[in-house]
């Protein structure tokens, strides 16, 4: 296993591949925009546009899957990556779902539901961090980004395709991702109180009992 001496190194293979994610966010972006304004130079592709941003999407979620994997495989943790790889994965999916937002493919309210769900979970994890509370992610929360990772590509391509129906079936999944979406962040918001309050109690447990260990002595 490769040991990481330097946790302030920014040139490894889990930056590297998250540096290609966050590139590939404008392409994404510039490509759902010229599935509609379409110039003229583009026309005769005009239908492929959309597949094109969907495999790219899919390309750019799986090197999250990767940086992932590889920095845990090799114990590469870096501070750089810490903070990058999760705003390069909210950036990807929040601008996905505004462009399909724009194209009228996605309800705002869906889009409103899922951006903001994003930001106040991205909020209660810092407060868990700052608290030093562990709460895990539920299969909810799971079962959530898997279904609006599928969901969000079929969106792209939003057309018959190997006998699927992908704005039907991505229309289906992104609502189902909406709900799921609200489950788990109330379920993770319950967790996280619930650990709070122990840990308080824990606390005016040890100072009751420091303060008895005074008076005894």
């Amino acid at each position: 296993m490769e040991k990481l001496e330097n946790d302030l190194e920014i040139d490894n293979l889990p930056n590297r591949l998250t540096f290609f994610r966050m590139l590939m966010i404008p392409v994404v972006v510039l490509t759902l925009y010229f599935t509609e304004d379409t110039p003229h130079w583009l026309t005769p592709y005009q239908s492929w546009l959309g597949h094109i941003a969907c495999w790219i999407f899919v390309v750019a979620s799986i090197t999250d899957f990767l940086d992932g994997y590889i920095a845990r495989k090799r114990n590469i943790v870096t501070v750089f990556g810490s903070f990058l790889d999760p705003i390069a994965d909210k950036f990807l999916v929040v601008s996905a779902l505004i462009m399909l937002m724009g194209l009228d493919r996605v309800h705002p309210i869906v889009v409103i539901i899922l951006v903001l769900r994003e930001m106040y979970m991205t909020s209660l994890r810092l407060l868990a961090m700052t608290e030093d509370v562990d709460v895990p992610v539920s299969n909810m929360g799971k079962w959530k980004t898997g279904t609006q990772m599928v969901a969000t590509p079929m969106l792209m391509v939003y057309d018959d395709f190997l006998g699927i129906d992908t704005a039907l079936v991505g229309t289906i999944l992104i609502y189902i991702a909406a709900l799921l979406s609200l489950w788990s962040a109330l379920k993770y918001s319950l967790s996280m109180i619930k650990k709070l309050q122990e840990k308080r109690a824990e606390k005016k447990r040890a100072k009751k009992e420091q303060k008895l260990s005074k008076e005894s002595t």
